[in-house]
């Protein structure tokens, strides 16, 4: 085998530059790196230049600069190669930042933040800080992550009502009282009771029960409504049945709830 006077062969040109033979190959197809021409017996050798040139692609390609570039840069003059480098480097930074944000929207997922504003994750640490169950906190979060996909316009004005219902007594002893009442049977009378005492409470502040502003009904309200009004039911039908009674009383009130 002749020496570097005459060239290598592509085996060890790829093993010199620090890549594969199947790479090299890749570089020669895209026109990165010329083809050296073969020895009598047929072998291609590349010599230093072509080393250099397989280096030079090789660095810039392991630095983020898409192959597509490379070319370019390497062909032209020392100050359109330095404005090449900063606008790679711009890119990499926008890419950094963007895998940073992915990372903390990773971190966030284990409390909320990922899918909640941080006024809504407020209002779940509120209901957990009076001594909601986790298990009822789980399912707000559900129903609020819900409401912000299926209802955006409404959300914010659903988060207010909310923090004000909240900090109403008689409102959060009566909400615990659903919860507890998930156990009943459906048609235990309490159950009519209850709906009678939160559609009282809930009209005692009619100002809580308006439109949102810049809501905007439409032919699939009602199905929204319920997506999001009935989450998690389906185990509880003492839940739907509470539910409903108060939605008629509120109805019956001048309320507009939408009919599922």
């Amino acid at each position: 085998m002749s020496g570097p006077a005459g060239g290598v062969t592509i085996g060890q040109a790829a093993a010199f530059a620090g890549v594969t033979i199947k790479t090299v190959r890749h570089y020669h197809k895209l026109g990165l790196v010329e083809e050296p021409g073969r020895d009598s017996s047929g072998y291609r050798r590349y010599r230093s230049d072509d080393l250099l040139r397989l280096v030079q692609v090789r660095t810039l390609a392991a630095a983020g600069v898409p192959l597509a570039d490379i070319g370019g840069m390497l062909d032209a003059d020392a100050e359109r190669f330095a404005l090449s480098l900063t606008d790679v480097e711009q890119r990499l930074t926008d890419q950094i930042e963007e895998l940073v944000a992915r990372r903390d929207t990773l971190h966030r997922l284990a409390d909320d933040r990922a899918l909640l504003p941080d006024r809504a994750c407020a209002v779940l640490d509120r209901m957990r800080e009076l001594g909601f169950s986790p298990d009822y906190v789980g399912g707000q979060r559900e129903a609020l992550v819900l409401f912000r996909a299926l209802v955006p316009e409404g959300f914010d004005s659903f988060v207010s009502q909310l923090e004000h219902r909240l900090d109403d007594a008689e409102f959060v002893d009566l909400t615990q009282r659903s919860w507890d009442a998930l156990s009943w049977d459906p048609d235990d009378p309490r159950v009519e009771e209850l709906a009678s005492a939160l559609a009282a409470n809930l009209l005692a502040k009619p100002e809580l029960l308006a439109v949102p502003a810049g809501f905007q009904a439409g032919p699939d309200t009602a199905a929204r409504y319920g997506m999001v009004n009935t989450h998690g039911q389906g185990e509880w039908p003492t839940a739907a049945r509470l539910t409903a009674l108060v939605e008629a009383r509120l109805r019956a009130a001048g309320v507009p709830v939408p009919r599922q």
